[in-house]
C-alpha cells in the first residue's frame, strides 16, 4: 500500500448478535396463574400415581417384580404409566384380598387421571 494514501479509519457498524424482533421466544415464560396451578396439578396426579403403581408392586418377588420396579421408577409421564398398566395387573392377577385391594385402587387412580377410557385431559393429548 501506499503510504500517503492512508485515509482516516473508518467507524464500523456494531456487530449484531440478536436480530431485532424474534420469532418465538426460546424459553417459554412462566404463563398465567391458571397455567401454572394446571402444571401443578397434572404433577401432583402423576406423582399420586407412580406411588400408587410403586404401591402396587413393592410386594411382587422375582425377576417380573424388578422389573416392573426398574419401569415405574423410570416413568416421567402419565403415558408411560399408562403403558405399564396391563404389565402390572397380570403380575396382580391373584385373587387374594390384598391384591383385589391394590387393582380396585390403581384402577380408581387411573381412572383420575385418565378420564374417559384413556383421554389424558390435563396434557392435552389422547390415547
Amino acid at each position: 500500500m501506499n503510504p500517503g494514501l492512508q485515509s482516516a479509519p473508518r467507524a464500523r457498524a456494531p456487530r449484531q448478535y440478536f436480530s431485532a424482533a424474534s420469532p418465538a421466544p426460546v424459553l417459554p415464560g412462566p404463563g398465567l396463574p391458571h397455567d401454572r396451578h394446571a402444571r401443578i396439578a397434572a404433577r401432583r396426579s402423576f406423582v399420586d400415581l407412580k406411588h400408587q403403581f410403586m404401591a402396587a408392586i413393592e410386594t411382587l418377588d422375582g425377576m417380573r417384580g424388578d422389573w416392573l420396579r426398574r419401569q415405574v421408577r423410570q416413568a416421567h409421564e402419565p403415558v408411560d404409566l399408562w403403558m405399564l398398566r396391563g404389565a402390572v395387573f397380570a403380575a396382580l392377577e391373584s385373587q387374594d384380598e390384598y391384591s383385589r385391594r391394590v387393582r380396585n385402587d390403581l384402577h380408581r387412580v387411573l381412572d383420575s387421571v385418565f378420564p374417559d377410557n384413556g383421554e389424558l385431559l390435563a396434557f392435552g393429548m389422547r390415547l
